[in-house]
C-alpha cells in the first residue's frame, strides 16, 4: 500500500474507534440500571479502543505492532473481568435492575 493510502486507513480506523465510543457513551447515559450501562461500558472499552490499536499498527513498526498485541490481548482478558468483579460487587450490594421485564435469576 502507498503511504498516502496508510495514512487514509489510520483516519478512517481512528473515525471508527471514536464512533464506537460515542455511541458507547449515549448507551452508558441512556441505559436504565447499573448492570445494563455496564456491558455498554465494558463493550466500549475493548470494541472502542480496537481501531485505535489497529491504527498505531499501520505504522509497520515491529515494536509498535508488538505492543498493539499485547495491549489487545490485556484488553481481552481484562475487560470481562472487571465487568463480573463490578456486577458481582453491585449485586452484593443489593443492587436491583431496572430494566423493564429483567428476572434477576440469582436470587435462587
Amino acid at each position: 500500500m502507498t503511504t498516502s493510502a496508510v495514512a487514509w486507513l489510520a483516519d478512517g480506523l481512528i473515525l471508527l474507534g471514536l464512533i464506537i465510543l460515542s455511541i458507547a457513551i449515549y448507551g452508558i447515559i441512556r441505559m436504565p440500571d447499573l448492570y445494563t450501562r455496564l456491558h455498554g461500558a465494558s463493550k466500549a472499552a475493548f470494541l472502542g479502543v480496537l481501531p485505535f490499536l489497529l491504527a498505531a499498527a499501520t505504522t509497520g513498526d515491529p515494536a509498535i505492532i508488538f505492543r498493539v498485541l499485547l495491549i489487545g490481548a490485556f484488553l481481552i482478558l481484562t475487560t470481562p473481568v472487571a465487568a463480573h468483579a463490578i456486577a458481582h460487587a453491585a449485586h452484593l450490594k443489593g443492587e436491583r435492575m431496572e430494566t423493564p421485564g429483567a428476572v434477576d435469576e440469582s436470587q435462587g
